[in-house]
């Protein structure tokens, strides 16, 4: 049986070690099996310099996710929740995260059970902050918290508007850091929130442990939506982030509204639902688009790019949002962990996500 052009790119780039995923088509997957692909992503981290036998069984399932193609999607929950100033809830690493992710979900789920604005803002600080890290900048920046902890980093263009998120984040961080919550988790686990809470949003694995840094990150590793689509692929690739991968990253714009792009169009958004996790943002950068939305430069010409356009063409497609859903989980589980060197020591704190929503009122 031959493969269509859609199943075929996802055999060979999206899921190389042909893991399952809930929804997706039996007969899809059949076809998936028949073809074999060897494509691997990189390490990260300390997972590069420990020997396997020293792995804990998290970063076993870390490096299955980053290299082996294993879905990072999880459906896991909490059961009975400690007191939070109880001795069980102290013994219990992910029992005040539950109490965290509450408190979050609160700012960023809208009354008609769309995402907000705070829940827009926690998913690109998310981004702002774990992107700052280079395979060729050691062990400085990434996801580390600085974005918030270092004041000039907000004062940089690319992080322009993410002023009254951070300002949350340290509401949050003074509540919540007597109990040894540091300022990076909070940051990726609030981004993940964020993305559930969104209609549609995947519950991606999410884990803690991660230290702080004072110190600013490096500047000029975060994309600019005037650069070329070559120069943003190779900025990608030096984080470890191949073209397949970007594109299921650039997703994040479906809930996205613009403001100092183009101070003209201030408010736009980049499709037209930026209140749902939903993958028309795919078809209408390809070109399918409306007057109401405003498309980065960045985003035409990577959807453009050969490199891209297959990945695009497939999350657009009928079976897109559960191959972005797949997609996008793992992608952001490596760009969750750029910059992070204690891997094998972070504990998995999913199950404090809240549900995910197939439903909502407009």
């Amino acid at each position: 049986m031959k493969l269509s052009t859609t199943a075929a790119w996802v055999s060979a780039v999206l899921v190389p070690a042909i893991q399952a995923y809930p929804g997706m088509n039996n007969t899809l997957l059949a076809q998936l099996k028949e073809k074999d692909s060897s494509k691997t992503g990189e390490l990260i981290g300390d997972l590069l310099y420990l020997h396997p036998s020293e792995y804990s069984a998290l970063s076993h399932l870390i490096k299955a996710i980053l290299v082996d193609g294993a879905d990072a999607q999880s459906y896991e929950r909490y059961g009975y929740i400690p007191p939070l100033y109880s001795s069980a809830c102290e013994r219990d690493t992910c029992c005040v995260w539950s109490y965290i992710a509450k408190d979050m979900e609160s700012h960023f789920r809208e009354q008609t059970g769309q995402c907000s604005d705070a829940a827009r803002g926690a998913i690109r600080l998310g981004f702002h902050d774990a992107g700052t890290w280079s395979k060729y900048t050691g062990q400085h920046g990434g996801a580390d918290g600085s974005i918030v902890h270092a004041p000039e980093e907000v004062t940089r263009r690319a992080n322009y508007g993410l002023e009254e998120i951070i300002q949350q984040y340290k509401v949050w961080y003074d509540r919540w850091s007597g109990f040894g919550v540091s300022m990076a988790d909070l940051i990726q686990m609030g981004a993940n929130v964020a993305t559930v809470v969104c209609p549609l949003g995947p519950r991606i694995r999410s884990f803690v442990g991660r230290r702080d840094s004072y110190l600013a990150a490096p500047e000029g590793l975060l994309p600019s939506p005037f650069d070329e689509a070559e120069a943003l692929i190779e900025l990608f690739r030096a984080k470890t982030i191949e073209p397949a991968v970007l594109a299921a990253l650039l997703g994040a714009h479906s809930t996205s509204r613009q403001r100092f792009v183009d101070p003209n169009f201030a408010g736009f958004p980049q499709d037209s639902t930026p209140g749902v996790w939903d993958v028309l943002f795919y078809p209408q950068t390809l070109g399918q688009g409306s007057p109401d939305i405003y498309r980065f430069q960045s985003d035409v010409i990577l959807a453009e790019h050969p490199t891209m356009f297959p990945a695009f063409k497939a999350f657009a497609g009928p079976d897109g949002q559960e191959f972005w859903d797949f997609a996008y989980a793992r992608a952001y589980v490596r760009l969750s962990l750029l910059g992070v060197y204690n891997i094998n020591n972070l504990t998995d704190c999913t199950r404090v996500l809240p549900e995910r929503t197939y439903d909502w009122s407009e």
